[in-house]
């Protein structure tokens, strides 16, 4: 046995470059695969940092039924013995402010870090002057200036964003004089009664609202990971399966000095097998740097669109780790289960003949195109009776691996009917299309990895671009203001509208406040009647003299993903705080995951009284707004972040766009990467193989450089016929993106364009990875000596 694995492995010392390419194409697939699941456990792991912060997920609380309560019915519940602890939670500058009275705290609420009984610096966290934060919150920008005149202590334990400090303090930072958010119950300590009338107590649930709504990206990004790995395997595919061609002869050799067929599979799995852990360890390594490069990305990607605090540095972390592994062995028994097939069930002597071995893959290949239309049946039933997002990707799966499958075989149906039309061209011609035909086999995989890369860039291409465009049109419609303006207390923002009423076209209000809608998280926005929103707000749908409706109360609006997610249509009656109203119009809200509605101005100051009037919409002429920004600045003595400009906030949000999704397309340029790196590793290892076809085209007459030429020209066109075969599939992968995934996802659907200039970019980029690709081989077989190719006629074949 010790003797057969020797063999085996001489191959491999004998052709040091198809082990590089195995193991190149291995640890790329594995790298791209772990980078994206690191990215995603870290993420996650911050959601149940965040959850878990104070035992919310562990401690019962009291809250007030009418959403009020204060210090003051705190203090009267620990008067009649109740083992309660104060919390009070909101946010400010994007940070989570978290504030707790300590000597109250229940046990398992704890922080690490948080001063105790005794320690030093609980006095200065009792007077309001010191906070916990997490040390990576420290670097984020804005962060400093929202902490002004407070002393940050790092706490590791808090998630990123995270600011926790003495209730009095949290008070001052949020504004919040005198409330509370909820009632912390000890669950060391019984409880004296029932609880007093306007109280409720709410069981401590672990909350996956975050994960939940998160669940989408992360399944986009795992999605494509997948597909770069599935791209990489296509390479390690390729060099097995060489690998298994050109050990045919030492294949017959051992299985007639008597080696078992299973023995021999064996020993080939064990090889392949070590391979794979090798492999796996540098794709693993590989997967930490892409996703340490792509993590800030990701948690601008998620703060701006989830508002969820992700840390920008990464944790090695066992899971990933060991999945990582997991997906090399595994995506190299995918890869090599054909060939270990073949072995097992060919005779020995079989095994030695072309003819043998290619009567054996012709059998696959039919299998495999009935397989690949199998799968595009499925995908084309999944998406007329599934429904949710796991059908969507389902379809995504179905017309991108089925497409792959059948292609070997339309790509062979266009070469012979390009065949047939060369006979009157010349034999030159006609050997280049047959030549074409018989290498197709060979470079089938790489060709398959090439359409699903070419394929997954026009339809990420087309769906960025669509999304770009709609979006920048929706900013040009939501902010038809020319400036925007903040105040910090209602007296400010009382003197600032007095102040500017004379002096600007109008003032509009912009009020919000956070509600359930519906049993979901979200916001009701009070919008006040004015011609800024009655011709620029874009409505998707709306009944007659919607406006008019709202502005007396007598209606709502609602955005898109409140209207799929719930089924609200025109007509239909939601339930508000303060009483049910119709919805009178659906409009577009691109970028905000969480449901919305919209009622009149006086309307919502009747049903939420308490939220206070501090931000504006100011209309002014727009060669006005810097003189006037500069004058309220000054006259005010406001902050610079008080006043911003309608181009400032289009640019801030065109710039999280950006940042989404500059993670896709690194992934889409490195899945073209690997593809281009397969097309090389079929086309390398087969160089050698090739020359019995071209030694008889040479002795007829055709130069080296004649058949280098040649060579590279088939490759081009190969690669060009795969971009025409990956153009329809890329833009029914963009109309699944936007038609079916992004509506599950997000809960809107955006309209499909088309870009025909990307298209060119397409045929380019497939003739340049398959002109790169086709250069070493070319050069390789330029600078072959001739006895190479005499010493063919010498050898019996």
């Amino acid at each position: 046995m010790r003797a057969s694995l020797a063999a085996l492995l001489s191959h491999w010392w004998r052709h040091p470059l198809q082990l590089a390419m195995l193991l190149a194409g291995l640890a790329l697939a594995t790298g791209l695969w772990s980078g994206v699941q690191a990215i995603n456990a870290e993420a996650r792991a911050a959601y149940t940092r965040a959850e878990t912060v104070l035992g919310q997920d562990q401690l019962d609380r009291i809250v007030a039924t009418d959403g009020r309560l204060t210090v003051a019915r705190f203090a009267e519940l620990r008067q009649a013995g109740w083992p309660v602890s104060p919390l009070l939670e909101g946010r400010r500058a994007g940070l989570r402010i978290l504030g707790v009275e300590p000597l109250t705290l229940p046990r398992a609420a704890a922080v690490p870090g948080m001063p105790m009984l005794g320690s030093d610096d609980l006095g200065e966290f009792l007077a309001g002057r010191l906070v916990l934060v997490a040390p990576e919150t420290l670097d984020r920008p804005g962060v400093a200036e929202a902490l002004a005149g407070l002393k940050p202590q790092a706490a590791p334990d808090l998630p990123p964003m995270t600011v926790l400090a003495d209730i009095a303090a949290a008070e001052t930072l949020l504004g919040a004089r005198g409330e509370v958010t909820a009632l912390l119950i000890d669950p060391g300590r019984p409880l004296p009664g029932p609880l007093p009338s306007g109280l409720e107590r709410r069981v401590a649930v672990a909350d996956q609202g975050l994960a939940r709504l998160t669940d989408s990206f992360h399944l986009n990004l795992t999605a494509f990971g997948f597909l770069a790995f599935a791209v990489g395997i296509f390479i390690v595919h390729a060099a097995i399966g060489l690998a298994f061609e050109q050990r045919r002869p030492m294949f017959r050799t051992l299985r007639a000095l008597g080696v078992p067929a299973r023995t021999l599979g064996g020993l080939v799995l064990a090889e392949l097998l070590g391979f794979a852990l090798i492999a796996g360890l540098f794709g693993v390594g590989l997967g930490y740097g892409v996703a340490a490069a792509l993590l800030p990305d990701v948690a601008a990607t998620l703060g701006g669109l989830y508002g969820a605090a992700v840390p920008g540095v990464l944790e090695l972390r066992a899971g990933w780790i060991v999945a990582g592994l997991g997906m090399a062995v595994a995506g190299t028994l995918a890869a090599a289960g054909q060939g270990l097939w073949q072995v097992w069930r060919l005779p020995p002597l079989a095994s030695a003949t072309p003819r043998a071995w290619a009567v054996a893959a012709g059998a696959t290949r039919r299998l495999q195109a009935l397989c690949g239309l199998g799968l595009l049946t499925l995908a084309g039933g999944a998406l007329g009776f599934g429904s949710g997002l796991w059908a969507g990707f389902a379809v995504l799966a179905g017309l991108l691996l089925g497409a792959a499958l059948v292609l070997p075989g339309l790509m062979a149906l266009v070469l012979a009917a390009a065949g047939a039309r060369a006979r009157a061209r010349g034999v030159l011609s006609q050997w280049f299309w047959a030549d074409a035909r018989q290498q197709l086999p060979g470079l089938s995989l790489a060709l398959m990895a090439l359409l699903l890369a070419l394929a997954a860039n026009v339809g990420v291409g087309t769906m960025v671009g669509s999304f770009r465009a709609t979006f920048t049109g929706w900013l040009d419609q939501r902010l038809a203001s020319e400036l925007y303006l903040t105040a910090e207390t209602p007296a400010e923002a009382a003197r600032l509208r007095e102040w500017l009423e004379p002096r600007v076209l109008a003032v509009l209000p912009i009020v919000s406040t956070e509600t359930n809608l519906l049993g979901q998280p979200g916001d009701i926005y009070g919008i006040a009647d004015h011609a800024t929103y009655r011709d620029h707000w874009p409505l998707l749908s709306a009944l007659p003299e919607v406006w008019e409706a709202v502005a007396r109360g007598e209606a709502a609006l609602i955005n898109e993903q409140l209207s799929r997610r719930a089924g609200l249509g025109l007509g239909a009656v939601l339930d508000l705080p303060g009483g049910a109203l119709p919805v009178a119009g659906v409009y577009s809200d691109y970028g905000n995951p969480s449901p919305q509605a919209i009622i009149g101005l006086e309307a919502f100051g009747t049903r939420f009284p308490e939220v206070q009037v501090l931000r504006f919409a100011l209309r002014l002429p727009a060669t006005e707004v810097e003189a006037l920004a500069t004058i309220l600045r000054a006259e005010f003595g406001l902050r610079e972040t008080a006043i911003v400009d309608q181009a400032g906030i289009k640019a801030f949000s065109l710039r999280v766009f950006e940042r989404t999704f500059a993670v896709t397309g690194a992934l889409n340029t490195l899945t073209l990467a690997v593809a281009a790196l397969a097309m090389l590793a079929s086309l390398v290892t087969l160089s050698a193989s090739r020359l019995p076809q071209l030694a008889p085209v040479w002795a007829m007459g055709l130069t080296q450089a004649g058949l280098a030429g040649l060579d590279l020209a088939r490759t081009v066109m190969l690669a060009l016929l795969t971009a025409v075969a990956a153009l329809p599939l890329g833009l029914a992968l963009a109309w699944v993106l936007l038609a079916v995934v992004n509506v599950e996802a997000f809960g809107w659907r955006l309209p499909m364009q088309a870009f025909p200039g990307d298209w060119l970019w397409l045929f380019a980029a497939a003739g340049l990875a398959g002109g790169l690709a086709a250069l070493w081989p070319a050069v390789t077989l330029m600078r072959r000596r001739p006895a190479d190719l005499l010493r063919v006629f010498a050898n019996e074949r």
